[in-house]
């Protein structure tokens, strides 16, 4: 851990509970080599802004170019790098890796590392249902659709994808570092 992360989020942090979900090719959506993994209550939000505490965690760990929203009610995911989902309200079932991938219940204080190529969709959720997403290095993201004239230009920019210097939740010490290695 970071000695500013241990100072400043130490109180608001939980050890990790983790799942792991490694997701195969189905032609449409790539998935990817290295699991989807979701860290189960690992944060402990704040009334007065809990949205902001997944931005200011996330940042100091060099995940950046956030936003706050939703997921999408339709199959996507992003070619050009991973993102990391903090749920901060309500819940939602979540589909990943495409048709023929896993439904997830995911609750505010979740937080979701999505690899790059892993599909991700919204099959509903709580009415108050928000996310904070960012990047690691503030990569910029583009969408893709599961087309199969998508797969050439995606194949191509998986390839380029980095891994992550740090978890977003955890720092150097995260067990993102241990479950994705090259």
């Amino acid at each position: 851990m970071t000695t500013k992360f241990a100072t400043e989020f130490a109180t608001l942090i939980n050890k990790p509970q983790m799942e792991t979900f490694l997701l195969q090719d189905d032609t449409l959506i790539p998935n990817s080599r290295w699991p989807l993994l979701i860290y189960r209550r690992a944060v402990k939000l704040t009334a007065m802004d809990p949205a902001e505490t997944f931005e200011e965690l996330f940042a100091s760990n060099h995940w950046t170019n956030s936003w706050r929203d939703g997921i999408y009610p339709f199959h996507h995911y992003h070619s050009t790098t991973h993102e990391v989902l903090g749920v901060y309200n309500g819940s939602a079932e979540v589909q990943f890796g495409g048709e023929n991938g896993i439904v997830q219940k995911i609750y505010s204080g979740d937080v979701i590392v999505i690899p790059a190529g892993v599909a991700h969709k919204n099959r509903g959720g709580s009415e108050d249902f928000s996310v904070v997403g960012a990047y690691p290095d503030g990569k910029e993201w583009d969408i893709n659709y599961g087309r199969l004239q998508e797969r050439p230009r995606a194949n191509e920019n998986l390839q380029r994808v980095e891994l992550p210097r740090l978890d977003p939740v955890y720092g150097e010490s995260g067990p993102l570092l241990r479950y994705w290695k090259m």
